[in-house]
């Protein structure tokens, strides 16, 4: 019996006549004993990798919890951890522990071994867990800088800025390659925003990370033209016009996936700054429901959204997630029984099923002219990226009292201020009222790592601020969280973001007040007294459940 087998056994992860099924199988199909194990179902992959390490003689490490040291992963060069699909974790005397899926890779272990020229030691660990890791831990830092000093040096060389970027430059070249290592980096580390920002002396590079910029790194001055003109070919802007803003769009393919990014670029006093949202698709595939909607709040929105006809607002200010909010939306409610038509500046997100509409001012197709044409393409639902004036306002209005269910999102700080801010764009009062249906303000905090987040004790006078704003039918907390850091968040004590929600629904009473023009406040007033939770008392009820800290849901909620 082999030692796979012998350990199989002890540990109690197979019986006898599993065990002997796996192995005539492994005849029968001439593979390994672990692929029998795992394709007649015994084993799952994951459960099988420690026992192979346990048979091999090779210790196990679960990579996503182990104390990875930074400077020893930082040590080999990204290329060869991607390449072998390893990574240094720590260092025991004198000998690197290697972390590796494949523990017999000889020519990889010499290749480490050569590169550090010191002992090295494998370890076992999960595939999936370990390409994780190498996402978290081997950056292109280092490469980026060095790629940028050498286009420097070739400037400094040559004693001229290297401005001519042709669509024709080689892929190879070092311009192409800072790109898209700048690009790829920003995706590993789950950037939403890439922001270059030409300087008096040098370009810094800045990353939007959960909601807050980080500055990764400064690149030498005489690369800037050079980079932002590779940059502006890729979006297929005109790279001769640097007096305007521009708009534009880029496909890359990233770790063999297609991302999409938009691209602005803005004339500023020392160069153009450009700023590259990564659109992330997979935010459309996300369940409404994990959204983090209190219960209350995601019957108030549902009750809204399934009515065949009225107008939904999303508001919050830029990048606070109403898109994906609406979009979420729409698929609960997309059959192939209802005819769906978005119109949007930029379309973002792309969704089978759905005809979305680019709006291109060029051409005369604006929100408003495309609205009108909309409407008479016999749509069910309708959504409008954006109301940003009154023409825009009263269609979408008189769809909304046609009989279509409109969609859109607005700029204010929350719900009620919703319908002043249409009645300011000049829509009559009472149309506003018969009109809307539901406004959903909404804020992005960021989430509390759940594997180092630290449980403190509430003072007294936290719990009498906390009673101040706490609407919720249990007692304030006695207990929260606050941030620690960690390996798993890179030590920032935050991982990933979750919405905090203000959802208001138009009662007969809001529409009264509407038609006669009160104030915000009023509405405010009104909407509370009936049951609105405001995103305050929302984002409390999070911090009560450790889903974010009291000063996250302060940064982002006044």
């Amino acid at each position: 019996m082999s030692a796979l087998e012998q350990t199989l056994l002890s540990r109690g992860l197979v019986s006898k006549d599993q065990l002997d099924q796996a192995v005539r199988h492994q005849s029968l199909e001439g593979v390994t004993l672990g692929q029998a194990l795992v394709s007649t179902g015994v084993l799952t992959e994951e459960d099988l990798i420690p026992v192979l390490a346990e048979a091999a003689g090779l210790r196990f490490v679960d990579i996503d919890v182990y104390p990875v040291d930074a400077r020893v992963a930082a040590s080999v060069p990204g290329a060869i951890c991607r390449r072998h699909l390893l990574l240094p974790v720590a260092k025991e005397g004198d000998t690197v522990l290697l972390a590796m899926a494949e523990p017999g890779n000889i020519v990889a272990i010499d290749d480490v071994r050569s590169y550090l020229g010191a002992a090295v030691a494998p370890v076992v660990a999960q595939r999936g867990a370990l390409e994780r890791a190498i996402k978290r831990w081997v950056r292109s830092d280092s490469e980026i800088d060095s790629i940028g000093q050498t286009i420097d040096s070739v400037a400094r060389e040559e004693q001229r800025d290297l401005t001519a970027v042709t669509e024709t430059v080689s892929e190879d070249s070092p311009v192409v390659r800072w790109v898209h290592l700048l690009i790829s980096q920003a995706i590993h580390d789950s950037c939403s925003d890439i922001h270059l920002e030409p300087e008096e002396h040098d370009l810094r590079v800045r990353y939007r990370i959960d909601g807050v910029l980080h500055e990764m790194q400064n690149a030498p001055k005489s690369i800037q033209s050079q980079v932002i003109s590779r940059i502006k070919i890729m979006a297929n802007i005109d790279i001769a016009e640097r007096r305007k803003p521009q708009d534009g769009r880029i496909s890359i393919a990233v770790d063999g996936a297609s991302v999409d990014l938009r691209v602005a670029t803005l004339p500023t006093v020392w160069g153009e700054k450009v700023v590259m949202r990564i659109l992330n698709t997979s935010a459309v595939e996300v369940d409404l429901r994990k959204l983090s909607f209190s219960d209350d709040s995601f019957d108030k929105f549902k009750a809204s959204y399934t009515k065949p006809y009225g107008m939904i607002l999303a508001t919050g200010p830029t990048g606070s997630g109403k898109s994906t909010t609406l979009y979420a939306a729409i698929r609960e409610i997309s059959r192939p029984d209802v005819n769906i038509i978005t119109i949007e500046d930029p379309v973002e997100y792309r969704m089978t099923g759905i005809n979305q509409i680019q709006v291109n001012p060029k051409a005369g197709l604006t929100f408003a002219s495309a609205l009108r044409s909309i409407l008479r393409a016999d749509p069910d639902v309708v959504l409008v990226g954006e109301i940003r004036d009154g023409e825009t306002a009263k269609i979408a209005v008189e769809a909304a009292l046609t009989g279509h269910l409109v969609l859109s999102t607005l700029h204010t700080n929350d719900a009620p201020s919703a319908v002043t801010r249409l009645t300011e764009m000049g829509i009559e009062p009472f149309l506003v009222a018969s009109a809307l249906d539901c406004v959903v303000a909404q804020r992005l905090a960021r989430r509390l790592c759940e594997r180092c987040r630290q449980p403190f004790a509430v003072t007294e006078a936290e719990i009498k601020t906390l009673q101040t704003d706490w609407v919720f039918k249990e007692p304030p907390p006695t207990q929260l969280y606050r941030p620690t850091g960690c390996s798993v968040c890179a030590n920032t004590g935050f991982k990933g973001r979750m919405a905090v929600h203000e959802v208001m629904n138009m009662s007969k009473e809001l529409e009264h007040l509407t038609a006669l023009r009160k104030s915000t406040r009023e509405l405010n007033e009104l909407a509370a007294e009936q049951g609105m939770i405001s995103l305050r008392q929302d984002g409390w009820g999070k911090v009560a459940k450790g889903m974010t800290s009291v000063e996250e849901l302060l940064r982002v909620v006044a």
